[in-house]
């Protein structure tokens, strides 16, 4: 009998961007146990496109979301959740799972389970990293998030935590509600770039913003306040580096951008280069591959896909000494604090390793990657889970 496992909260596939979507690519697209079919929900604006479409063998069905502003993403989980107990009724499917990304819909998520319930299935959660802290949203909207997360805790039947870090804060947080949990990592591509080092596009893109290889710190990451972007461009403007330090990050009418700019008067240092999105996935790995090393300012959230990409990628790593850095770099990556000189000496000292401690940092870092977050072991494991429950 098949299992059929229906996936809410992300955008959708095929994947153009962000974690959730990617995970959900692969976890279609490597599939390898035949006997789970999956059901994916796909966010559209656009009332025009079709209700269902095939894609890596998932069964995908578009959700038209109006614009409502923040509250889109509440509508769409809850829409997406209701037409998939409908298929669930309409197609007499038996022990349904039903996987939700990231918790939004706290409030509502009683009676969606009671539903649930009702049909025989089960609901799992992942809990995705602390939304509630995140700068971008008012009080109010974080008080929100918070109440949000502790009842999809209280009423999920497993939570699936990306991070040991997040399974602990979940399971020390909200102990009271006795949260049955499992810890499973994200994933991350191991291999090397298509792309080889004279490749049109990557010299094009190199001139372009007057880069040279292996000359440049990397950046890449939403352009947020707690990505700590302020710190590492004030620190690398203190640093005696004759480097670039290259931003891949939209920051198109963004007001923390001009805030920034005020704050730092880094428009007056040539080193820094704000330089766009790169959404070619070859491209972005080439170069990461030859910058001299990744700055990683990551303060919320679990397992980040760019700091997986860029241990799997990137030679030398500096990572915002959090938990959630910690675990996932180890010894395979440098540590820095928000403390006043303290990345700028960091740097500083990156810039004076030698090739011998350069390699034996990029091997550390690369199996990191390979042991603990390959796709193969990520997939294997959400696919024991799906089927028996548990790992």
């Amino acid at each position: 009998m098949k299992k059929h496992v229906f996936i809410v909260g992300s955008k959708g596939i095929p994947a153009n961007y962000g974690g959730y979507e990617t995970f959900v690519e692969y976890l279609t697209k490597e599939q390898k146990d035949d006997n789970i079919q999956y059901h994916v929900a796909c966010k559209v604006t656009d009332k025009k496109n079709p209700e269902r479409f095939t894609y890596n063998g998932a069964d995908c069905f578009n959700v038209y979301v109006p614009n409502i502003g923040p509250a889109q993403a509440i509508y769409y989980d809850i829409a997406s959740l209701n037409a998939s107990i409908k298929y669930v009724k309409d197609n007499n499917i038996s022990a349904p799972v039903f996987y939700i990304l990231a918790c939004r819909i706290g409030p509502f998520m009683a009676n969606i389970v009671k539903q649930i319930h009702k049909l025989g299935g089960v609901v799992y959660v992942n809990p995705d990293g602390h939304e509630w802290m995140r700068a971008k949203w008012s009080k109010p909207v974080r008080q929100y998030w918070k109440c949000s997360e502790s009842l999809m805790v209280k009423h999920a039947d497993l939570l699936i935590c990306d991070s040991v870090n997040i399974e602990k804060y979940i399971q020390e947080t909200y102990k009271r509600y006795h949260p049955n949990t499992t810890y499973i990592a994200y994933g991350a591509e191991v291999q090397r770039s298509g792309l080889d080092s004279n490749a049109p596009k990557l010299v094009e893109w190199f001139n372009k913003f007057n880069i040279n290889p292996y000359e440049y710190y990397l950046i890449v990451g939403r352009f947020v306040p707690e990505n700590n972007y302020e710190t590492m461009i004030r620190e690398f403007m203190r640093s005696d580096s004759k480097k670039d330090l290259v931003i891949i990050t939209n920051v198109e009418k963004n007001k923390f951008y001009e805030e920034l700019k005020a704050k730092t008067n880094f428009n007056h240092d040539r080193r820094i280069k704000f330089v766009g999105t790169v959404y070619d996935a070859e491209l972005l790995k080439k170069i990461r591959e030859e910058a001299y090393a990744y700055l990683h300012g990551h303060s919320v959230g679990g397992t980040n896909p760019s700091l997986l990409e860029a241990l799997a990628s990137t030679r030398l790593n500096l990572l915002f000494d959090v938990g959630f850095n910690h675990e996932v770099g180890r010894d395979g990556a440098k540590y820095w604090t928000r403390d006043t000189n303290n990345l700028a000496k960091l740097i500083n000292k990156t810039d004076a390793l030698n090739n011998s401690e350069i390699d034996k940092l990029d091997v550390l870092s690369t199996e990191q990657v390979v042991q603990r977050f390959s796709w193969k072991k990520i997939i294997h494991d959400n696919e024991t889970v799906f089927e028996k429950g548990r790992l």
